[in-house]
Formats: structure tokens, sequence, C-alpha cells
């Protein structure tokens, strides 16, 4: 996959896949913009390990929920590479908490489809002025979309639900000009998310229920949106694609 003279902007690249994501591309060619949102010292050291592969890349640091911030994070990729972006991948994304229904209150449904649906919708609509025929939009869905999530995961399941739907709608109006429009559903991955949300031990079970026995990883993530990025996807849109080592199959 050779992404040379290609620009891409990913929210949420500072860490765990969002960095993995990040390294990829750079070190596939592409000239790199990634957000971060709080913590200087990981957005620095994915810019060293972007340099370390030979790559390019720039930090934006901001909330992908404020308009305002969106709005840097574009000017930014654009003073740095130039008018046009070619690759947007939309990583930025949590649970929160896991929170049953009676548990549940109005802001926190409201914060949890902010994080992880409005902010999809909110970049998405900054970036696509500035892409053109060939442009690549990947975002960050999840088997809780397809499955309902474990306990008290449903309002984070609703929220990347619904980033299927959108995912699938906007194939369908953005492929006549040439932007095509996928989506990633991953399973169990070794990440901070599970580190902080899901129980060793229900780890363990997971992982071996999946027929390959393990929890994927970052960089295997990372593979796959280089490719639905890539020309090499030119005919894939609107696909939600699961990456869960088979333990779930939609």
């Amino acid at each position: 996959m050779n992404l040379e003279g290609k620009v891409a902007v990913v929210t949420g690249g500072a860490r765990d896949i969002g960095r993995a994501i990040s390294v990829r591309l750079a070190a596939e060619g592409a000239k790199v913009v990634f957000n971060y949102y709080h913590s200087d010292e990981q957005a620095k050291d994915t810019l060293n390990a972007i340099h370390a592969a030979g790559g390019e890349a720039i930090a934006v640091g901001g909330d992908m929920t404020r308009q305002e911030d969106v709005d840097l994070l574009v000017a930014e990729a654009i003073k740095a590479y130039g008018d046009r972006i070619d690759i947007l991948v939309n990583v930025v994304g949590g649970l929160v908490a896991r929170k049953n229904l009676e548990e549940a209150d109005l802001e926190f449904f409201e914060f949890v489809m902010k994080l992880n649906c409005t902010s999809t919708f909110m970049v998405t609509k900054a970036v696509v002025p500035c892409m053109g025929d060939g442009g690549a939009i990947v975002n960050f869905a999840s088997q809780a979309g397809r499955d309902g999530g474990g306990p008290g995961a449903w309002v984070y399941a609703s929220s990347k639900g619904a980033i299927m739907t959108m995912t699938r709608g906007l194939a369908k109006e953005l492929g006549p000009n040439g932007i095509r429009v996928n989506a990633l559903c991953p399973g169990m991955i070794n990440t901070t998310f599970h580190d902080t949300f899901t129980k060793d031990q229900v780890r363990a079970n997971v992982a071996g229920m999946t027929p390959l026995r393990r929890e994927g990883v970052s960089e295997e993530v990372a593979d796959a949106v280089a490719y639905l990025a890539s020309d090499e996807a030119s005919f894939l849109t609107g696909v939600n694609l699961d990456i869960n080592g088979g333990l779930f199959f939609s």
C-alpha cells in the first residue's frame, strides 16, 4: 500500500489504536495530522514513533466535540500540507462508564453519544470540503454496535450502531464525488480501553472463545485502516468490517 503524496487526518491519534494508525499511515508515505486530547507526552511519543518510522506528521491538540477545536484541526492540516485532505480516520470515542438503564441519566446518554457519534459527524463535515475524488474516510464503530455490547455498555453500543448507519448513508451520499466511507468494528483489542473497562477474567474468557484464541493488537487494526484508506480498496465503500478474530460473524 503506497500512500505517498496523501494527507491523512487522524482524530484520537496519539495512543493505542490511534497511535498505531498514525504511525502506519506515515510509514506508508502519508503526511499525517493527528489530533490528541490532553496528553502532550503521548503526542510527543507518537511523533517520535512516526519519525523513527521515517514518516512526517504534526500533532494538534483539541476536543473533537468542540467546533472551534475541529476547525483548528482542519486549519492546521491545511497550513502544514496544503488545501487537500485525502484520508480521514475518526478514532475519537470511548465507553466512559458502564451503566444500566436505571443508573444512566440524560446527561450521561448525551455525553456518550456526543463523544462517539457527534464528534464523527463534526469532523467529517469539516474535512469533506477539503476532499476530492479518491478521498477515503474510515470511521470507528465496534462489535458492540452489532451485538449490543457487554453489561452496562448499551449507550456506547447505541452510539457505535449509529456510526455504522452513518457510514452506510455517507457512502451513498459521497460516492458520486469519488469519496469512499467505510468503518471498522473491532472486537477485543489489547488496549487501555479494556484495561479500564473489562475485567481480566472476562478478557481471558473472551480470548478463549475466539477462534484465534487471543486478543487483537492495535497494529492489526492499523493494518486494516491502511488498506481501507488505500487505492487497493478502491471499490469498497459502505463496509462495516469486523476485526475480532472470528469471535462474532456479522
